[in-house]
């Protein structure tokens, strides 16, 4: 062999094996993004969510004059708070009772019923629903692509 020809082969061996290299870091920057994700279909919880919550929260899940806009409370939550309070009945009746014996309680309660003036007192309890339970992280995924700017608030692609 040649000077010229080691040299050669020796060039071509470094170029080949850095590109292995950069596609074993894509392929692990890669497993980690999709790790960072929140568990769920973005598009089966948007289907999810239009199906029993947009009726309330509205389409895109930014509220109406019935309930809260959802994507300021869902970007600070885990998928374990969101499932907790989802499953769980929201109800200003059982708090302002829990709250009439402490009249300072009752004043902050009292307050905060008025300044979300026209929302629902109650929001159902999804625990007892198969469909929002089968896909609780599907919503949550949906939600919190919303929230951080991920999704828009049109159809998810499948």
């Amino acid at each position: 062999m040649t000077k010229a020809s080691i040299t050669a082969l020796i060039t071509s061996a470094l170029l080949l094996s850095g590109c292995a290299v950069e596609v074993e870091n894509t392929q692990a920057a890669q497993e980690l993004a999709q790790r960072a994700k929140p568990p769920g279909s973005v598009y089966a919880g948007w289907r999810v969510f239009q199906d029993k919550c947009a009726s309330c929260h509205g389409t895109a899940a930014s509220g109406t004059v019935g309930a809260p806009d959802l994507l300021p409370r869902v970007r600070d939550m885990n998928p374990r708070q969101f499932v907790n309070l989802v499953l769980t009945r929201y109800d200003w009746g059982q708090a302002l009772a829990q709250a009439s014996r402490d009249q300072a309680a009752r004043e902050t309660l009292v307050d905060s019923l008025l300044q979300r003036k026209g929302y629902m007192l109650t929001m159902p309890a999804w625990q007892g629903e198969p469909g929002v339970n089968a896909h609780i992280l599907d919503v949550y995924a949906y939600l919190s692509a919303r929230a951080d700017g991920t999704q828009g608030p049109d159809r998810p692609v499948r």
